[in-house]
């Protein structure tokens, strides 16, 4: 295993990302309250550049038995990551795909350690 220091943790505010290629790989680290995610910037749909795409919320549907009645909210602020070729979207705190529960972004450890980010391969 190979450590990398991908920016100093400072360049990288809360809800951005620093994207960078580490052995021929293309990376992104993400800023989520001070929380750093890394994963690979390829979108398991169909290779798209997943960690340039927008980071948004998702629609929630809720559906109530007994009333039949539905309703749709707006969720999830900040927390999703949506491919700009397809739109598939994954949680930007685990790397999960929304719609299909088995696929996930590829990641990587990622730490702060005098104030720059390291990023293990």
């Amino acid at each position: 295993m190979t450590e990398f220091v991908v920016a100093a943790a400072e360049e990288v505010g809360e809800g951005e990302r620093v994207v960078t290629e580490l052995k021929g790989r293309e990376i992104a680290v993400f800023n989520l309250g001070g929380e750093y995610r890394a994963y690979l910037n390829w979108c398991r749909h169909q290779g798209g550049p997943i960690c340039e795409g927008n980071l948004t919320g998702t629609v929630e549907a809720s559906y109530d038995r007994d009333s039949g009645e539905t309703s749709l909210s707006w969720s999830r602020e900040g927390e999703v990551l949506m491919c700009p070729w397809h739109g598939w979207e994954y949680d930007v705190t685990s790397g999960d795909c929304l719609s299909k529960r088995s696929v996930g972004l590829p990641s990587y450890p990622v730490e702060v350690r005098d104030g720059e980010l390291v990023v293990t391969l």
